[in-house]
């Protein structure tokens, strides 16, 4: 699959086009200005965790087994400092890196529910209606093209192997 397609399967089930999903990195000020730096990110991720945590679905919490509230998102996209780039290396491969749990289209929704609600609870964003939808958007986009992506990654583009046996998270 070409990468115009996975672009168009992305877009078919997020409703934002790649295009409309690079607008929050543009923003002036920047998203990461505007969030609040590294600690607003740290506090969106907090925010995000927090519901997954809480979901009641086993299915959903299963994807989570190896995450943290203290997981970080990808600053370096909204103008943050590399940190993500520092800690997994140059090439950080998002859908490579989450191929190995095999998520679904349901499983994207649902992640995408919780992260557009941890946007609206997030103090630096609530008179920011711009910043809000412009990070809605991106989530996701970027969450459908991981979908969209790992159903076509060879075993030796995934971060752990081969997802053959994998479980695939779509309740």
């Amino acid at each position: 699959m070409s990468k115009i397609e996975l672009q168009l399967s992305a877009q078919n089930n997020s409703g934002v086009s790649y295009q409309d999903s690079l607008r929050a990195s543009m923003m002036e000020p920047s998203m990461y200005e505007r969030i609040g730096k590294e600690e607003g990110f740290r506090k969106l991720s907090e925010l995000f965790y927090e519901r997954v945590f809480n979901d009641p679905s086993a299915w959903f919490l299963s994807i989570f087994s190896s995450s943290t509230k203290a997981e970080a998102i990808d600053n370096q996209t909204f103008g943050g400092p590399d940190l993500y780039r520092e800690k997994k290396g140059k090439y950080t491969r998002l859908a490579g890196r989450h191929a190995n749990y095999n998520i679904g289209t349901a499983a994207a929704h649902r992640w995408v529910e919780h992260m557009n609600m941890a946007v609206e609870e997030h103090a630096a964003l609530q008179h920011d209606e711009d910043a809000r939808r412009l990070l809605n958007d991106y989530f996701a986009y970027t969450a459908h093209y991981i979908v969209a992506a790992s159903e076509y990654m060879r075993p030796d583009q995934v971060e752990f192997g081969d997802t053959t046996n994998v479980a695939r998270y779509d309740q």
